[in-house]
């Protein structure tokens, strides 16, 4: 563990390997100056790839095989391997996808520097079943996500996604007392970018309104600033909102879900009881 005042320690190898007796942990510790119990670590948090021509992959296993010409990339970032990630909460298993409660905290989705703390590892760990993102959900939001366990399924959300069939809604607790509607359409990224939204309660003594959103497009923190530009930031949003500590988490939550399933058709819902998973920090399935 670092001192306070001592920069976590940051590592990037990349490692041609030059013969099929070599083994990853050996060269990886090697070039590092890691020990080869610290990038067998590494290799389980999903910071260690491998590429074999064209294709470069995650590594777990210590003893993976590799032939000459191979290359093995180390990507190690103390700081990030040393957060503990949280625990999502199993919605609904529909056997080919499946609904989670994502909490505050974890990533939709691991990087090059690991994946440990993401919900597709989580999930996968959890079931032994693969894992694919269909959509995204800000690593400092909460709420309800898709997971789809096979490509086709994946495939078949994104064409959902694409055509607008599935109806999303967020909650958030934003500064102000907001109007009973607001529809919000400055462009996000110079892209095209609609929401709406509508009071589901004021509270006059914290000056806080408690909103549902549904989006018409899914750009990046769309919905935090379109609130913050029209003068209602989400509380908790030191990025578009205010810089203060005391507010705590963001108060942004996806609350509903609703299309017909792509493996049978059938119409599903899925939604937190208004209010629950925000003003009382817990969710009701």
């Amino acid at each position: 563990m670092n001192s306070p005042d001592k920069a976590p320690v940051k590592i990037e190898k990349h490692i041609q390997v030059e013969s099929s007796e070599a083994d990853a942990v050996t060269l990886l510790a090697d070039a590092s100056g890691l020990s080869k119990q610290a990038i067998k670590k590494v290799m389980a948090s999903g910071a260690v790839w491998h590429t074999r021509g064209k294709q470069t992959h995650r590594i777990r296993r210590a003893k993976k095989a590799l032939v000459a010409g191979d290359e093995l990339h180390l990507y190690y970032d103390e700081a990030i391997l040393a957060q503990q990630p949280a625990q999502a909460e199993l919605i609904a298993d529909e056997t080919s996808f499946s609904i989670w409660f994502k909490p505050r905290g974890m990533f939709s989705q691991g990087s090059k520097w690991g994946d440990h703390c993401s919900i597709d590892r989580h999930v996968e760990t959890r079931m032994q079943r693969p894992a694919f993102i269909v959509h995204r959900l800000d690593r400092h939001a909460s709420g309800l996500m898709i997971i789809a366990h096979s490509k086709k399924i994946a495939a078949a959300f994104a064409k959902l996604f694409r055509e607008r069939k599935i109806d999303k809604r967020y909650e958030a607790i934003v500064s102000g007392r907001f109007p009973e509607m607001l529809t919000m359409d400055t462009p996000v990224d110079y892209k095209a970018a609609v929401s709406h939204a509508r009071l589901l309660n004021y509270d006059s003594e914290s000056d806080r309104s408690l909103l549902e959103i549904n989006i018409e497009t899914g750009r990046k923190h769309q919905i935090r600033q379109h609130l913050a530009e029209a003068g209602f930031p989400i509380i908790g949003d030191r990025l578009y909102g205010k810089a203060d500590e005391k507010e705590g988490d963001l108060q942004l939550l996806s609350s509903a879900l609703a299309f017909a399933s792509p493996a049978d058709g059938e119409f599903k819902n899925y939604r937190i009881a208004p209010g629950a998973g925000l003003l009382q920090q817990h969710h009701t399935p």
